[in-house]
C-alpha cells in the first residue's frame, strides 16, 4: 500500500494540472521527433506536432497521454510545423482519437521529395475539415492568455524586430554562415514560434537549419532576449550555430531528442559556451555521447532506449520567473525573474 501511494505521489508531481496564473508547456517524448504541448493560462492548448506515424500508433497515444495528464479536453490549436513524417505523425490518428478545433500549417506542400505529397494526400482528408488557417511571419496564433507570433514560416522571416528586438547580432562577424543542405529544404520550411507571457519569452524554431538560422539572425537579431529555447532539429550538427545559440541570451535549453537521435556532442557544447546558459533539459540521455558530456541525470527525462517516456514539464509567470520538472523523478529547479 506504502508503494501505491509513492506511485501516485510521483505521478502527481510529474503531471499536475496546470496552474491558472501559469503558462504550461509539456515536451512529449516522441523519441527524437517534436512534439510539445502548450497550456495557456486561460486553459486553450495548442500542440506542436505530434512525433511520428505508425509504430501501432506509438506516438499519437503518447500525445492523447499527455494531454488527458494535464486536463485538456480539446486540442485548440494544432500546428504542424513542417511536413517530415518525425513532425507531422499521424493527424488522421490523432483526430479520430482526441478533438482538434484548428489546424496551423504552411498550406499545400512546397516540396517533394520524402514521400511528402502522398503524406499530404492522407493528411489533407482532415485538414481540410478543421478550420486550417495558414500563417506567415509576423502572424499571431489567436490563442487566449498568450500571445504567440511567427517568426519563420516557409523559409521566409520577420520583416522588421519585435519588441526587444533588433540590436546588432554580433555572433555573426564571427560566424561563417552554413551550407544549405537541399534536401532538408523541409526541414527549413518549419513554422517558427515566440511564446510570450509577460515578461517571459520562449523559442521554438522546430527545424529551422543552421544555414537558415542565419538569415533570420543577421546582421541584426530580430527577436531579442528570451529566457528558454527550445533547441532546433533535435539537437543534431546541423540545427546549431552561434549565431541563434549564443545569441538569444537563453537561461534555459530545452532538448527534444531521442536516445540515437540529436543531442550531438556539437550541440551540447555550444549551448554550454552559450552566454547566459543555466542549464539543458532533454528528453533522452544522448547515448553517443558520455556521461560527462550529457546534462546531471536529474536534467533528462529518459535514461534508457528502452524508456517510459517521461516528459519535461515548464511553468512559467508573468513575472519571468519559470520552473521546469523531470516527468521521471519529479525533480525540479526554479528560475527566478531575471533582474
Amino acid at each position: 500500500m506504502r508503494n501505491l501511494i509513492a506511485l501516485a505521489a510521483l505521478l502527481y508531481v510529474a503531471a499536475p494540472a496546470p496552474a491558472a496564473d501559469a503558462l504550461d508547456v509539456y515536451v512529449i517524448d516522441v523519441e527524437g521527433g517534436k512534439s510539445v504541448l502548450i497550456v495557456s493560462p486561460s486553459g486553450e492548448s495548442l500542440v506542436y506536432d505530434i512525433g511520428s506515424p505508425g509504430r501501432e500508433g506509438r506516438d499519437v497515444n503518447r500525445v492523447v497521454e499527455a494531454l488527458q495528464a494535464a486536463g485538456i479536453k480539446q486540442i485548440d490549436y494544432l500546428v504542424i510545423s513542417h511536413y517530415d513524417g518525425d513532425h507531422m505523425g499521424d493527424v488522421p490518428l490523432l483526430a479520430s482519437k482526441f478533438p482538434i478545433r484548428r489546424i496551423i500549417d504552411n498550406g499545400s506542400p512546397k516540396t517533394s521529395n520524402k514521400g511528402i505529397p502522398q503524406r499530404y494526400e492522407t493528411y489533407a482528408v482532415v485538414r481540410d475539415k478543421l478550420n486550417p488557417l495558414v500563417v506567415h511571419p509576423g502572424d499571431k496564433v489567436p490563442i487566449r492568455g498568450i500571445d504567440v507570433t511567427v517568426v519563420a514560416a516557409g523559409t521566409k522571416f520577420l520583416k522588421g524586430p519585435l519588441p526587444g528586438g533588433g540590436r546588432p547580432n554580433p555572433v555573426c562577424a564571427s560566424t561563417s554562415q552554413e551550407a544549405e543542405i537541399p534536401e532538408d529544404l523541409e526541414d527549413n520550411m518549419s513554422i517558427g514560434l515566440l511564446f510570450t507571457f509577460g515578461r517571459f519569452r520562449m523559442l521554438d524554431l522546430a527545424d529551422l537549419e543552421a544555414h537558415y538560422q542565419y538569415q533570420l539572425m543577421c546582421p541584426n537579431n530580430p527577436i531579442g532576449p528570451v529566457d528558454v529555447y527550445h533547441v532546433s532539429v533535435h539537437g543534431q550538427d546541423k540545427g546549431i550555430s552561434p549565431v541563434l545559440d549564443h545569441a538569444v541570451g537563453a537561461r534555459v535549453a530545452l532538448m527534444g531528442n531521442g536516445p540515437l537521435k540529436g543531442g550531438s556532442l556539437k550541440a551540447l557544447r555550444t549551448l554550454k559556451s552559450a552566454p547566459g546558459l543555466e542549464d539543458i533539459w532533454m528528453s533522452h540521455f544522448s547515448a553517443a555521447n558520455t556521461k560527462e558530456d550529457n546534462p546531471p541525470e536529474n536534467f533528462i527525462a529518459n535514461l534508457e532506449v528502452e524508456c517510459q517516456w517521461k516528459t519535461i514539464r515548464l511553468s512559467a509567470h508573468q513575472d519571468g520567473s519559470f520552473t521546469v520538472t523531470n516527468g521521471r523523478n519529479g525533480f525540479s529547479k526554479s528560475y527566478p525573474p531575471r533582474r
